[in-house]
C-alpha cells in the first residue's frame, strides 16, 4: 500500500512540473485584472513565488532575491511574479510593503486564493520555476537562508538549452 501512495505522489509530482499554467483571475496592486494563463516573460524563464503578509520565511526569501534581482535580471532576463495570498481585506497592506522593501517584482494579488490551489499549494513560500514556454520545470515549498541561489541555477540551466 505504501508503494501505491508514492508512486501516486510522484506521478502528481512528475504531472505538475510539466503542466502548464491554469487560467485563473487575478489583481494587480493597481486594481487590473490579469489572467494567469497569459504570464509569460517573452520566451525567457520566469518564477512565481507565493507569498504573504504574516508569512516571515516568505519575506525573507522575497528580501534575499531583492538583493540579486538586477544581476538575476541582467544575466537571464529572468522574471519574477511575486503573489501574495493574503485575504481581501488585508490586500491594502501588500503594497505598502512592497514599496518598503523596494521589491521590483510583478506582485499580483489572490485574495481568495484561487491560483494557490490550482497549483497545489500546501504550504508557503512556495516557488515554481518555468521555463520560456511557461511549463513548470522546478518547484519547491519552505525557505531556508542562501535556498535562492537554487533558482538561479535553475534558470541557468534553462537559458544554456
Amino acid at each position: 500500500m505504501k508503494k501505491l501512495l508514492l508512486i501516486a505522489a510522484m506521478a502528481l509530482i512528475t504531472a505538475n512540473l510539466f503542466a502548464q499554467l491554469p487560467q485563473v483571475t487575478l489583481k494587480t496592486l493597481d486594481g487590473k485584472t490579469v489572467t494567469t494563463d497569459t504570464l509569460r516573460n517573452g520566451g525567457k524563464p520566469f518564477i512565481i513565488s507565493f507569498f504573504a503578509l504574516w508569512c516571515k520565511p516568505c519575506q525573507r526569501e522575497l528580501k534575499a532575491i531583492a538583493e540579486v534581482y538586477d544581476e538575476w535580471q541582467e544575466e537571464t532576463g529572468v522574471k519574477i511574479f511575486a503573489i501574495s495570498i493574503d485575504e481581501a481585506q488585508n490586500a491594502h497592506k501588500v503594497k505598502p510593503l512592497v514599496d518598503q522593501n523596494e521589491w521590483e517584482y510583478e506582485i499580483l494579488l489572490d485574495p481568495n486564493s484561487d491560483f494557490k490551489r490550482a497549483l497545489g499549494v500546501n504550504m508557503i513560500p512556495a516557488v515554481f520555476v518555468f521555463d520560456g514556454d511557461g511549463k513548470i520545470v522546478d518547484s519547491r515549498s519552505g525557505y531556508t537562508d542562501g535556498s535562492e541561489q537554487h533558482l538561479i541555477e535553475k534558470v541557468r540551466a534553462l537559458i544554456k538549452k
